[in-house]
């Protein structure tokens, strides 16, 4: 469909699997089957659409809305949800998160977003295949399935990312890894900053009694938040590790640059007292010792590298080398 209807598809009945258009959508009676609307709700038909669909003014401002936090709200005999999914669009950072909202009722389904969420995409298409939910309950819960799923895959990649850094710490190659340090810990404060007022509304929804969903559908649910707890734990465990690395990196940096300052002092100390000696002979006034004498420059050159010997064994003696 157009005009900023992403899908319109039928879940059950007769028609389950087709997709229907704005004239069907009119006459559409609940007794034909479940329906589920996705919309863009940018577009001023489809905001147009949603205002004049007979839901409640509460309803209609959580689906237009533009910022969203995670929740589940309950909405007569139905429920409003607002959730978060990983931004796999092109060019596109993954934490940025995509808010989709829906209101979903025994006899429709309403939903909308602004980017494409793939996690809507592989549901849409199982229920064009005849294979998708065919109930209020099992779609919700579909779409909270396919979403954690996504989360899943991307911090399973950002700790393997994780563990290529910690490599590098260990193997002395830090160059450059400052920056994938702190992104990858950017990335953990942003996709957290949503997981878990997401788990606050999967909890919701599998403590009230609510009428949409049967026991096999809240068990279910059930797995899913227990599934984004764990996820939620590895983010954080995946969290303090970036910061024992961060902090494994700048001692090995720290402990570089006093290696180098510890050699510029020593040969410093090495060759202030030469310094002095040969300032103090090159003055250019009368009565210097051994103006005069021919072997007076290789006695004085003997002297010094006898004062540099000296001061070698000092420093070995005192374990400064």
């Amino acid at each position: 469909m157009h005009d900023g209807f992403i899908y319109s598809l039928v879940l059950s009945g007769p028609l389950a699997g087709t997709s229907l258009t704005l004239e069907q959508l009119e006459t559409w009676e609940p007794q034909q089957g479940l329906i589920w609307l996705h919309l863009r709700y940018r577009h001023k038909k489809a905001r147009h659409w949603i205002l004049n669909s007979g839901l409640h003014k509460v309803e209609t401002d959580a689906l237009l809305a533009q910022d969203t936090r995670p929740r589940a709200v309950i909405a007569g005999d139905g429920i409003l949800l607002a959730l978060r999914g990983v931004n796999l669009n092109p060019d596109s950072a993954p934490e940025d998160m995509v808010a989709i909202r829906i209101y979903a009722d025994k006899q429709r389904i309403i939903s909308t977003s602004d980017r494409q969420l793939h996690s809507v995409k592989d549901v849409a298409e199982q229920i064009m295949a005849g294979t998708g939910p065919t109930t209020t309950g099992d779609f919700i819960v579909a779409i909270c399935e396919n979403l954690t799923n996504r989360k899943v895959e991307f911090i399973d990649s950002l700790e393997d990312q994780l563990g290529q850094v910690e490599e590098q710490v260990v193997s002395g190659n830090v160059k450059d890894l400052r920056t994938d340090i702190a992104e990858l810990r950017r990335q953990t404060v942003a996709i957290r900053r949503y997981l878990a007022p997401q788990k606050e509304a999967y909890s919701k929804m599998v403590s009230d009694q609510l009428n949409l969903f049967n026991d096999h559908e809240r068990l279910k649910l059930r797995e899913i938040n227990d599934k984004l707890i764990r996820t939620i734990e590895d983010l954080d465990a995946l969290r303090d590790r970036a910061n024992v690395t961060q902090e494994e990196l700048l001692s090995q940096q720290s402990e570089q640059v006093n290696k180098r300052l510890y050699f510029l002092s020593l040969v410093s100390a090495i060759f202030l007292p030469l310094s002095f000696l040969t300032g103090l002979l090159g003055v250019n006034i009368g009565g210097i010792p051994g103006a005069d004498n021919p072997w007076a420059f290789a006695t004085f050159c003997g002297i010094l590298f006898s004062l540099i010997a000296l001061q070698m064994a000092l420093f070995y003696r005192f374990k400064w080398l």
